[in-house]
């Protein structure tokens, strides 16, 4: 007698399926503490080095505000997520769907690349130039929350209203709860920025 066995979990095959709109990538990623703690962990673990290079150089100011930043951004999502997802009762399947949004991040940021290269041999801009223009920002933006629209329906059994609705409050929610140590790291460091031996011009 054979019992139906779930697929092998292959968080990296799910990711491109997902980042190519095929909905099926999700069955590929655990739905278990284990597996979402493991997708979280490389998406905290880069800037947090990043932080802990900048504590070691003196800047504690900026070490300090980029650990916050890096904390409330992949903490948020997951929080807010888990909270709209137990009011529509559908937090039977969160995990998965939050474990693939993070794993999809990392799909976001190679479509970004792709972007930014593709602009810049095509119009010899600058990078500094490509980021700052509209098709740049609107390319990246829209597969971002198109990408998180796909994972949402899909992972949690939503309707397109409702996994559109998920995508902005989380969006909005997250970006609300950053401003915080984004405001707090501006008036901290000034408009000059100021490094680790800044000197302190009295009045």
């Amino acid at each position: 007698m054979t019992t139906g066995t779930p697929p092998p979990s292959s968080p990296l095959r799910g990711t491109l399926l997902l980042a190519r709109g095929r909905a099926e990538g999700l069955g590929l990623f655990r739905d278990t503490p284990e597996g979402f703690l493991a997708s979280l962990a490389p998406l905290l673990a880069v800037p947090l080095a990043g932080a802990a290079l900048l504590l070691f150089g003196g800047w504690v100011t900026q070490a300090s505000a980029l650990a916050l930043l890096a904390a409330t951004s992949q903490l948020a999502p997951p929080v807010l997520s888990h909270a709209l997802a137990r009011r529509w009762r559908r937090d039977s399947g969160w995990l998965r769907y939050a474990t693939a949004f993070n794993w999809c991040q990392w799909a976001v940021l190679a479509v970004t690349l792709v972007l930014l290269a593709v602009l810049g041999a095509v119009t010899g801009a600058t990078p500094a130039a490509v980021m700052a223009s509209p098709v740049f920002a609107y390319g990246t933006g829209f597969y971002a929350l198109w990408l998180h629209w796909l994972v949402a329906r899909h992972g949690l059994g939503l309707g397109g209203w409702r996994a559109a609705l998920l995508v902005l409050l989380v969006s909005l929610g997250t970006l609300m709860l950053l401003l915080g140590p984004l405001l707090a790291a501006a008036a901290l460091n000034g408009p000059a920025g100021g490094g680790p031996n800044a000197a302190v011009v009295p009045p």
